[in-house]
């Protein structure tokens, strides 16, 4: 029946300021686009989408989040700190992964997971 995630939509305040970070930070590709009538963006990495809404809307909720998975949780974290962004010291959820956590220009918060070998 299901076949995977193929986008989140998020809510951003500043479009260019959301694609400074997760492209030009985080690596993704801006991808063709339709006009929606609004402001935003495709961004894409591997197979999966995130498409950033320029729509104001209320803050988000502190616990809201999805997650990148990543392969070297420390040279994610060196680089998003590197570009003047907080991000959390990592934490073991043991046997699964490592986890660390930041928060886009908007307020999202955003998770980089590294699973552990099993």
């Amino acid at each position: 029946m299901l076949k995977g995630i193929h986008h989140v939509s998020i809510n951003v305040r500043d479009v260019d300021a959301a694609i400074g970070f997760y492209v030009g930070v985080l690596g993704m590709e801006e991808i063709d686009r339709p006009d929606l009538g609004f402001p935003g963006a495709w961004l894409r990495n591997g197979g999966q989408e995130v498409h950033l809404l320029g729509i104001e809307s209320t803050p988000p909720p502190k616990e809201q989040h999805f997650a990148f998975a990543v392969d070297d949780l420390a040279a994610v974290i060196g680089t998003v700190q590197a570009a003047g962004f907080e991000c959390s010291r990592p934490n073991e959820i043991p046997g699964v992964c490592l986890q660390a956590f930041t928060h886009d220009p908007s307020g999202n918060m955003v998770e980089f997971n590294q699973r552990l070998a099993g």
